[in-house]
């Protein structure tokens, strides 16, 4: 049995990693990354991913160099084929480093912080709430969320960071669209 120190230092010790594969079902060639990538083609990577293993924090692989077009969050885990909609198209990869534990994000009902407020701390479904399609801006206390305009996940999703204040959706093309958020999850700890 470990101590409670003990275990805490082991989970600080092991490393964020995330392994590509060539093919779906980690077949084919693979390489392992503890960093940020902006541009997976300089190492021979670029449009040829099909399958990911995911340790410890997580990881959002984009579409684009420097971490821009659709994207996917991928949490600790194995993932045995990425989706049609992302195969052989992941260009760009970054390690999400904040804190995860105790997520908040205030949420408001008009661009600039005004309007109503809502706090939330777990993942939260606003479809079926006064809420749902009526956000307009956030801060972000603590955590990454991940911010979905449909409650099953589905259309444009955001990605939102510890620190993050944005005052007008309209940037981000989520305006009065906000259905489902959820808090990123750590592995691990």
């Amino acid at each position: 049995f470990c101590s409670k120190n003990q275990s805490q230092r082991s989970c600080h010790t092991k490393m964020n990693g995330i392994i590509i594969y060539e093919h779906a079902n980690f077949q084919g060639k693979s390489k392992e990354f503890t960093g940020d990538i902006a541009d997976l083609k300089p190492v021979g990577w670029d449009h040829c991913v099909s399958s990911v293993k995911v340790t410890g924090q997580p990881w959002v692989a984009y579409e684009h160099p420097n971490y821009s077009g659709k994207f996917l969050v991928f949490e600790e885990g194995e993932y045995s084929f990425v989706g049609e909609d992302m195969n052989d198209k992941i260009t760009s990869l970054k390690l999400i480093t904040e804190n995860l534990k105790n997520p908040k994000i205030t949420l408001y009902e008009h661009a600039n912080y005004e309007g109503e407020i809502k706090v939330v701390t777990e993942a939260t479904s606003l479809s079926k709430g006064s809420f749902n399609d009526r956000v307009s801006s956030h801060k972000v206390h603590s955590g990454a969320w991940l911010l979905c305009e449909h409650e099953d996940g589905s259309g444009l999703n955001y990605v939102a960071r510890k620190g993050e204040q944005l005052l007008n959706y309209e940037s981000i093309d989520l305006n009065d669209k906000l259905s489902f958020l959820r808090p990123l999850r750590a592995g691990w700890c």
